[in-house]
This record gives C-alpha cells, structure tokens and sequence, in this order.
C-alpha cells in the first residue's frame, strides 16, 4: 500500500538508524551461511493487511509448510498504520522477522542501512529467472537484488457506479477527462447524494503528488537521488487539494484527517459513501468487498498529452540480514512467487504477478474484481510511460512529510505557495540534498 498507503515514520527512521548501528557492532554474529537446515527450523514472516489477506496468507503457508516439512512459518501481520514503527523497533532489538514483507521505498531504506540481506547469496534457494525484468529491477538496490516484487500494481481511480447512479451524474470518459473534470464531477456528486457521501473519498495523496510531477514531464525522484519536481508543481498539487476538500466534493479537513490510515472497511469507498477515491487497483478486490458494490476502475485523469501512471511493485518480499535461517527464508520466498499452489491461493492480493506462469495459473480463479485488476494493469503496461527510480535513503520520510503539511494546507494554517517552499526545504533535507 505502500506507496501503498506508506505510514508516519520519522520515529522509524531514527530507530533504524539505531538498528544500523547495532548490526555494525554486532558485525561478529553473523547469520548463518546459505546452506541446508539439518533439523526443523522456525521463520517468522510478517506483513501487514486485512483480515482477508491474513486468511489468504495463512493457507499459502499452510501449502508450503506441507511441501517442506522441516520449515515452520510464525506469521506476524497488522494494520499498516504501525507495521513500520514496531518493524525499526524489531530491527533496534535485533529480533527483525526472517522474511518481512515491504513497499515503497522502504527496500532502498533498509538495503542502504544494512538491514537487508543481499539475495544474491540465497540464488540456490531462490529463483527469480521467471520474472519479468522490470519486476526483478523494481526490488534492486545500486544493482543488487534485496526484494522480490509480490506483483504489479497501479495508481487508478476506483469507482462506485451505483453512487453514480443514485446521484444522477454520469460516468466519465477515463480516456480524456482532466482532473479539472475529475473535481467537477466529485463536487456534482456530493451535491446529489444524501449528507455524507461525497465524490471521492480523499483529497489528493503522496502518490498522487508522484502522478502530478510525471503529468508535467517531472519525477518525484531523479535518477541520481535528487528531488525531480519543481515548486510550481508542488503548489498547485496542494491547492488541488485544499479546492477538493473547500468545494465538498471530498471530506473537510477534520474528516480527512480522522480517515488517514484507516482500515479499508473503515473508508468512505469501503462503506458505499463515495464515487470515487484515487487508490492503488491492487485494492479493488477488498474495496469491492467492504462496499458489498461492483467496483470499477478507471486511468488517471490527466493522462494526456503526458501519463503520470506508472507499473509499481505493490510490494517486495525481503529478508533480514540478520536471519539465522537465510536458506529456509529462501525457499518461502521461492514458494510464494514461483509455486501454482501459492498462486492459486494469493490470486491477485499483492498484485498481479510478475511471474507469467503464476498469471496463467491464476487466471481462470481470479473473482470478477481480481479480472478487472488484471485487465487494468495489462492496460497500462501497454502505455509509453516514463521509468521509476526507487526513492533514495532518506525518501520514506517524504511521504510523512507530504501528509503533515497537507493536513496544514486543508486545516489552513498554510498557503499552498508557503506549503510548497516548506515541502521543498523539508524533503530535501530529509534525503540529504
């Protein structure tokens, strides 16, 4: 959710940075070479999620514990509002999970700092020759692989129809309409619907601010770790936003800000109240689920003359430097990216995979939801877009500081122009720059 939905982390970071530290100092522990376990061993794996990607998560283990009979996987799983923080204060203790599930740029975050072990070392265990090259590179690092992208994943606008419906306002043509479009749509929505729904669930969001830049020929991040937008593009993402929540087609500023990092049932799509929210599509299925509503997702608005979307790993697989167990950590990994089984089971909740034989294998299972997903991100990954480059140490912090001062701007204690300096002065600092 990371991107995908990254939490509040400068506390992560600096216990982090005290992890870092204590891996140098306890440099003569190392953890074990990649070879065979003799006896039956414990890995703990952790990822964060719902209760139905927990329940999803916890069959594919089930799969692999059967097929490797001496491996046994603790699972380790919450919200993503504190996954982060208990993760750096785990990797501080040196008592890091053996294989931790990430997003964003937390990969770079943590391979940077030593937290992370090089999967080079476990290549007997761990194949990774059937993926496709552009989800290989999403989890390298200075070019050495540190994750395992869980599957393919997009910026989209997920849809209510029925909302539509009951409001009278037309669906858009997602192949031509401008975000000027997209918030005179969202503002004739709430005024037709009943106190409480409104036409898209959120103002704008970090991810977002990345699609903005790329619409404008810029990037969130430069290939070389330096910020790639200017302070125009800035300004005007935070003015978006601020006329969103202002005109009512999305929540005021006390609305937004109690909505920040809630569980998917818990939002306004996830409880039927909005028309629209600007989501990642891997969320399309749970969305659809919560909502008890045919969801549907439509491209960006904006996309023309330039496209800001982008083809993401929605997640990696990583494992701790520190893991005494690297070659059983390994084989999970293994498993949940290369097995049928795990395929089968996992169908499309971390994206659609990056494994052509694992999207073969899952496509006649795939519900209706998990379908639309993938169909959607078939559709983008036929667009000329320009590349990603994975945030530099430092750039987990950007995205907390892109929500603090948008909570100023919408409550407005800010200007959108002062917002826009602040962001700048911050982000660069937060990235060494």
């Amino acid at each position: 959710m990371t991107r995908h939905g990254m939490p509040r982390i400068r506390q992560s970071i600096a216990i982090l940075s005290a992890a870092a530290m204590l891996a140098v100092t306890a440099g003569c522990s190392s953890p074990s070479s990649n070879k065979a376990e003799d006896g039956p061993v414990e890995i703990r794996f952790s990822w964060w999620g719902n209760a139905g990607r927990a329940d999803l998560t916890n069959k594919a283990i089930a799969e692999f514990e059967a097929a490797n009979p001496t491996i046994k996987v603790k699972p380790e799983y919450g919200d993503i509002g504190g996954y982060f923080d208990k993760l750096a204060t785990q990797m501080a203790a040196n008592d890091a999970p053996d294989v931790i599930t990430m997003g964003g740029a937390y990969p770079a975050e943590y391979a940077n700092r030593g937290a992370l072990l090089d999967l080079s070392k476990v290549e007997g265990s761990l194949d990774l020759s059937k993926l496709d090259q552009g989800a290989r590179e999403n989890g390298q690092v200075k070019g050495k692989q540190y994750g395992v992208s869980t599957g393919a994943n997009a910026l989209a606008i997920v849809v209510n129809p029925a909302v539509f419906t009951a409001a009278g306002v037309p669906m858009p043509d997602d192949s031509t309409w401008s975000w000027d479009d997209f918030a005179r749509i969202a503002g004739d929505i709430t005024a037709k619907s009943p106190k409480g729904t409104y036409g898209t669930a959120t103002v704008l969001t970090h991810d977002s601010l990345d699609a903005f830049a790329r619409q404008r020929g810029e990037s969130l991040y430069t290939q070389d770790g330096q910020l790639g937008l200017g302070k125009e593009t800035v300004r005007d993402y935070f003015d978006y936003s601020l006329k969103l929540s202002e005109s009512g087609a999305a929540p005021s500023a006390s609305e937004t800000v109690e909505k920040l990092n809630v569980s998917t049932e818990q939002t306004l799509m996830g409880m039927g109240k909005a028309g629209m929210m600007l989501t990642w599509s891997n969320s399309l299925t749970a969305l659809s689920k919560a909502s008890g509503a045919d969801l549907k997702l439509l491209k960006l608005p904006g996309e023309k003359p330039t496209p800001g979307i982008w083809l993401q790993s929605s997640q990696f697989y990583t494992i701790s430097a520190r893991s005494n167990h690297t070659d059983a950590a390994a084989k999970l990994v293994d498993f949940l990216v290369n097995n049928q089984a795990a395929a089968r089971i996992i169908q499309s909740d971390r994206g659609i995979p990056g494994n052509a034989d694992m999207r073969a294998a899952i496509q006649d299972g795939l519900t209706p939801q998990g379908k639309v997903e993938a169909g959607y991100i078939d559709q983008i990954g036929k667009m000329d877009f320009a590349p990603t480059y994975i945030g530099p140490t430092g750039s987990t912090a950007v995205s907390e500081i892109t929500a603090r001062i948008n909570t100023d701007v919408l409550f407005k204690r800010l200007t959108p122009e002062k917002a826009a300096e602040q962001w700048i002065s911050e982000s660069k600092a937060a990235i060494g720059k």
